[in-house]
This record gives C-alpha cells, sequence and structure tokens, in this order.
C-alpha cells in the first residue's frame, strides 16, 4: 500500500496541496491510536489518520456522538476564507491555518456541502470595537463599506433590518464567507472517519475517561500508555492525543496555559414562511453587540449570540490559585439573554420579544496569546496535545486534524511548530482576566459564580 500511493484517495493535509503521503515508518499505521475527545479537533483528528492509512484508531468521549456538549455540536458557525500566504507573510501561521480550512470547505466533499457562502458583515460602534475590526483585510472587489444604517439594511432583503442600528460601521464581504452548518459538519466527519475504520466510544460508562495511565521504565521516566474508562476498561495505546477542548486541564497540569471560557447562545423558532424570508441572508457580527446567521432549514431557528470576553468558572483550589471549571448547562444568564434581546432590538426588533426557544452556553480554552496548542508533552513522549482552540477552533474542521497529525508524524512546518508549542513561560503570572482583544457586554471577563438568575428554557 505504501509504495502505491497514487493509488489511494487523498487526503487534506496541514499544508495547502491536497496530500497523500503516507509516514516514513508504515509500522507507524498499525500504532494503537487513542483521542481523547470526540468534539471538533478529535473528529478531525480522527479522520486525517483514516484517510493517510492508520488502522487502528479509537475516540473516547463522555457522551454519545455528536458530544452534547461540544462547541461543535451546533446549528451554525461563521467561516471566511484566506488565500494561502506568501512565504515571507508576518502572519504566514494564521493564514496558513485559514488557508487550509479554506480548501476544505471548497473541496472536500465530507465538509463542502455544509458551507453557505451568503457573505458577512464585520461591524463595531465602540472605539477599540471599530479599531479591531479595521485591522482585518478588506481588500478586494467583494468588499463594501457600511457607515450607515441605511447601508446595513441595503444588505438585507427589505424590512429584516429595521433597527435603528446606533452608530455601527463596518463592512460587507459578498463572497467567500458565512456560514457551515456545525453539527453536520461535525456528523460527516465522524461518519467518514467510521467508514474508513475509526472507532468511536461514546456514553457516560464506556466512553468516559477517568483517568490517563502511566508508566515507568527502568531509569524512572514516565510516559503515558493510554486511559480508563468509568466502567473499568483500560484503553492502551502507543500514541495518546488529547483533544479534549475545555475539559483537557482536568487530566494534567497545563501550566496555566488554558483558561476554560465560554460563550452565550440562544434560539427563535420562526414559521416556515418566516424562515424562507429570512433565508440566505448574511451573517451579520458586531464585536461589541453580538451576531445571528439565518435560520436553519430543519428546525426554523434563528441562532444569536451576545458578544463578549467569556464567562469563567473560577473555583479556588487550597492554595489560593483560582482556576476555571467547564460544566454543562442548556441555559443562559439572564444578563446574557437581556444582551441578546439588545442586539435583536438594534437590528430586528420584530424578534426582539420573541421566546428563546433554545439556550446554552458553549465553553472553549483560551491559550494566552490565542495561538492553538498542538505539541507533545515535554514529559509525556506519547502523548500529543491537541487543545487551546481559543475561541475559533471549529472553522477549522476540515484541516486541524492534518495538522495535528503531522505534529504526531514529526513533520509539521517549523514555524508553525515553534507558534503552537508547549509554552509555560507564556503563563507565568498570567491575568486570568485578560479580555484577550475581545469586546461587548461589560467588556471585561465575567464569573459564573457572581451570576444571579438564569432562563429557564424548555432543554429541547
Amino acid at each position: 500500500m505504501h509504495a502505491d500511493q497514487s493509488s489511494q484517495p487523498p487526503s487534506l493535509s496541514i499544508v495547502i496541496r491536497i496530500d497523500s503521503t503516507y509516514p516514513a515508518d508504515v509500522t507507524m499505521l498499525q500504532w494503537p491510536i487513542l483521542i481523547i475527545g470526540a468534539g471538533t479537533w478529535g473528529a478531525s483528528t480522527a479522520l486525517h489518520l483514516a484517510r493517510r492509512g492508520y488502522t487502528n484508531v479509537t475516540v473516547l468521549d463522555a457522551y454519545p456522538q455528536p458530544s452534547a456538549i461540544s462547541a461543535g455540536n451546533d446549528v451554525n458557525k461563521i467561516v471566511s476564507f484566506t488565500d494561502p500566504p506568501a512565504d515571507d507573510d508576518p502572519e504566514f501561521v494564521n493564514k496558513t491555518f485559514f488557508a487550509a480550512l479554506t480548501k476544505g470547505f471548497q473541496h472536500d466533499p465530507v465538509f463542502k456541502p455544509h458551507f453557505h457562502n451568503v457573505g458577512n458583515i464585520i461591524s463595531a460602534f465602540s472605539a477599540g470595537g471599530l479599531k479591531h475590526i479595521g485591522r482585518r483585510d478588506r481588500r478586494g472587489a467583494d468588499i463594501v463599506e457600511l457607515d450607515s444604517p441605511e447601508d446595513f439594511r441595503s444588505a438585507f432583503p427589505s424590512g429584516i433590518l429595521s433597527g435603528p442600528l446606533p452608530g455601527w460601521k463596518g463592512y460587507w464581504r459578498k463572497n467567500g464567507a458565512g456560514w457551515v452548518h456545525a453539527r453536520n459538519a461535525l456528523v460527516s466527519a465522524i461518519t467518514e472517519a467510521q467508514r474508513l475504520g475509526v472507532t468511536f466510544i461514546g456514553g457516560e460508562s464506556e466512553g468516559k475517561v477517568v483517568r490517563l495511565l502511566f508508566s515507568s521504565n527502568n531509569n524512572g521516566a514516565q510516559d503515558i500508555i493510554g486511559a480508563e474508562t468509568a466502567d473499568g476498561k483500560q484503553h492502551l495505546a502507543s500514541k495518546v492525543i488529547l483533544a479534549a477542548g475545555a475539559n483537557a486541564d482536568q487530566f494534567l497540569d497545563f501550566k496555566k496555559q488554558l483558561r476554560p471560557t465560554a460563550w452565550t447562545l440562544a434560539h427563535i423558532r420562526m414559521s416556515p414562511e418566516e424562515a424562507k424570508a429570512y433565508r440566505n441572508l448574511p451573517v451579520l457580527f458586531n464585536a461589541d453587540q453580538g451576531f445571528f446567521i439565518e435560520p436553519d432549514e430543519e428546525n426554523h431557528e434563528l441562532k444569536i449570540c451576545d458578544e463578549h470576553p467569556g464567562y469563567c468558572n473560577w473555583v479556588y483550589a487550597s492554595d489560593g490559585e483560582r482556576r476555571s471549571v467547564p460544566f454543562a448547562r442548556h441555559q443562559i444568564p439572564l444578563e446574557s439573554a437581556e444582551r441578546i434581546r439588545g442586539l435583536l432590538r438594534a437590528t430586528m426588533p420584530q424578534l426582539a420579544e420573541r421566546p428563546f426557544s433554545f439556550a446554552r452556553i458553549c465553553w472553549c480554552a483560551d491559550t494566552v496569546d490565542r495561538n492553538f496548542l498542538i505539541d507533545y508533552h515535554p514529559d509525556y513522549p506519547s502523548l500529543l496535545l491537541a487543545v487551546g482552540a481559543s475561541g475559533r477552533g471549529f472553522a477549522h474542521i476540515p484541516s486541524i486534524g492534518g495538522f495535528i497529525v503531522d505534529r504526531l508524524e514529526g513533520r509539521m512546518d517549523e514555524r508553525i511548530a515553534t507558534a503552537v508549542r508547549w509554552r509555560p513561560e507564556q503563563a507565568v503570572d498570567r491575568d486570568w482576566d485578560d479580555t484577550q482583544n475581545r469586546f461587548g457586554g461589560p467588556y471585561a471577563v465575567m464569573d459564573f459564580q457572581k451570576v444571579e438568575g438564569w432562563t429557564d428554557v424548555e432543554d429541547s
């Protein structure tokens, strides 16, 4: 099989070209590989491993797939395309990541059907927000500057954007941007990985990892050799890939490199006739107030998110150190609900008082510099970390697994490897309350422990 690579179906690697090469050491393909976490990054990694010919891959998750708490288990996510960078581009790493996802959503049959090229509008009204969006590349014939409420309304069918949009300014990108049906893309990745031989195990007993398994050699050096699930079964592996998102730091000490942070969203259910009238709207994102995406075709639900620097759930340890501990809840704070209604009053007041049909908090994990963390653990040579999505991980579902597998195989581009390395030196004396250049809400990181009330939306 290795000798006749041309007969194999191509897989999307992290590089921009379509790459179907296999590891130099063919024995790697038979390694038992264990992935902890079946969310966006775990599913993408499983798919890329299978496409490269790995034959013994198992994915564990505490929930049946798609995981109920995965940030990727959502009706939609914003996606924008980027051209491949020049070799000397100062933004080479970030643009390489985005060019790879662009390739995936344009050409990969697993993901292409789920992208909706409706365009997007990026906007703000605060001085900081306007400065932030002004840094983004606005070159191209399909970019339209929006300087007044009338400009914004012209981007939508008549009667949709009827709010005052006070002080809003931004730009409208008509092509190469829009949204992805996130849940369907996640299910598509899992389904294709299963078809190629990957085993997914989900559930509170057989899929929930309760601890990593350690071993020591004759010199006393430790390594990770697998994981134990809640049913007591030990899953042994040659390599373990930890892709557990915001829950990753519950398994080992990340030296403050990860801050579990949550965002908030709600849905409004519309009638089929209303949903048809709101179809193919551009995504409207405001850095100070939030965003909304057109109703999905199945349930006719409009998703709205309030923009803010995030919530943490601060818990203090016996030594006085605080850490954010994720929890699942299909409700949102009342203050968040009011911010969502404020966004609707500014944009579509005809919907502002509609009841919510769904509400949820959605977790991710921030690194200090918001670069991903994709590296071998320095103390455990068989443990590969694939975490730190920093609030922007889902868009990379077509391609992030290729980056992770390249790191597994030791052939990641050196510039990328440096950016996503294990880097605890950045987290010394970390400012846990850093907004990390995010805006909206109170313009500060919030604490779930201080929330005074929650919605009571029926959990569907």
